[in-house]
């Protein structure tokens, strides 16, 4: 399947600037494109992905991948989609930042051979320019009643927008220049409200070079849930690349509870599965959905893009783990992990009795009741049933000496510190 063909399949094509002329364009020959990212944090979260996933994809198709960091627009604020001005960070700040998400993106492509990636970062060429420069050589291709059509400032001028931020699309426009210019990057891929970055970009590369020269724009659909539910949050907030801000096995947690409206449109938007690998899951879906079988594949083929092997395979060990109740075979580590987010108690280094500690980490609401618990079998220490009332925790009950995991019923789960 040629490669537009199989981005509309995926339903990843939103808008197109220029579509008979992209596809001639492709067919003739491999190109380099680019897409960008601002380091507003030091991670990258799941709503970045899609359009450096597609960027990826092009690459499996021989083209050659530019990937950008956005040291110099970082600076500066986007405000499409904002109805007010961003906070402006610092230089420090952005160049950590910027340090982060490069690490992130490099795990996504291919650097070496033909058509290996290019990572580059805007601040090289923007950092540096003076502002004389700037309103001579850039700002006066681009006319202002051009840039007040624009939705993003457009929608901004009531509430009010600064001159810096006005002038965000014109340094995205040179960064497109740029790298048409030094790496003869011809088309630029964006989340749909980067259109009006995005042909900004072409407006000056038109008018800084002759008619023939050509250029392309594409846009890719904002991710959305079938229940109109914000996509890439949890309770816990955005789901994030970094394995320090989201555990790979929260991040395995987020795939596998998609829902059967959803998860086929998130196999088509991030996985490399092929149509016919997809269109069997989404089958899987329609008639056997309680096996959840695209769910599996979901989870599984993201958590080893984006962590690994090892760290899938941990995650499904935890979750195996959680929910058969044995637990007793899990690391330190997969305990911090699995149960980032369950009740904790702080308990003295001294033995105690089972029954007090109940109590104490607020597991059973009374004596009387933490009793009748452990007489009904409803009281397990890392896996395993305790009936004994007068049971004393020991050393051997703590995992690596630091963790003991109570459970009572069949999910209140609590964790004791030591």
């Amino acid at each position: 399947m040629e490669l537009l063909e199989d981005l509309a399949w995926r339903g990843i094509i939103y808008q197109q600037t220029d579509e008979v002329g992209l596809k001639d364009l492709l067919n003739k020959e491999s190109i380099s494109l680019y897409c960008g990212v601002d380091p507003t944090a030091d991670s990258m979260h799941i709503g970045h992905l899609v359009p450096f996933l597609t960027l990826r994809r092009f690459q499996q198709h021989g083209h050659r991948p530019i990937v950008l960091v956005g040291g110099a627009t970082g600076l500066i604020g986007d405000p499409s989609g904002k109805s007010e001005e961003r906070k402006l960070l610092t230089l420090e700040t952005v160049q950590e930042n910027v340090a982060g998400i490069r690490k992130q993106l490099a795990a996504f492509f291919d650097f070496e051979g033909k058509n290996g990636a290019v990572m580059v970062n805007n601040y090289d060429w923007a950092g540096s320019m003076d502002i004389v420069t700037f309103l001579r050589d850039i700002g006066k291709h681009i006319g202002v009643n051009y840039l007040l059509a624009k939705d993003t400032i457009a929608s901004r001028l009531e509430t009010g927008i600064s001159f810096t931020e006005f002038t965000y699309t014109i340094l995205q426009a040179m960064d497109f220049n740029n790298l048409y210019d030094h790496y003869n990057c011809k088309l630029q891929i964006g989340g749909s409200d980067q259109w009006g970055n995005i042909t900004s970009g072409l407006e000056l590369i038109r008018k800084m070079h002759t008619e023939e020269s050509k250029a392309y724009g594409l846009t890719i659909p904002l991710v959305t849930k079938a229940d109109g539910t914000k996509f890439g949050k949890t309770e816990g907030g955005a789901v994030w690349l970094d394995p320090e801000k989201t555990t790979p096995y929260e991040f395995y947690q987020f795939w596998i509870n998609a829902a059967d409206a959803d998860v086929v449109k998130y196999l088509k938007y991030f996985t490399f599965l092929s149509r016919e690998e997809i269109e069997q899951l989404e089958h899987s879906v329609q008639e056997e959905p309680h096996l959840r079988k695209a769910q599996k594949a979901l989870a599984e083929e993201m958590t080893r893009l984006i962590h690994g092997q090892e760290a899938l395979q941990q995650a499904i060990k935890i979750s195996e783990a959680l929910f058969s109740g044995d637990v007793k075979n899990l690391t330190a580590g997969e305990i911090k992990q699995g149960f980032k987010e369950v009740p904790s108690f702080q308990a003295s280094e001294e033995e105690g009795n089972l029954v007090d500690l109940l109590v104490a980490a607020n597991i059973s609401p009374s004596k009387r009741q933490a009793r009748e618990d452990i007489s009904n079998g409803a009281i397990s220490i890392n896996g395993e049933k305790i009936t004994d009332n007068n049971y004393m925790l020991q050393k051997s009950d703590r995992i690596e000496g630091q963790f003991t995991i109570i459970r009572r019923g069949k999910k209140k789960y609590t964790l004791i510190n030591y």
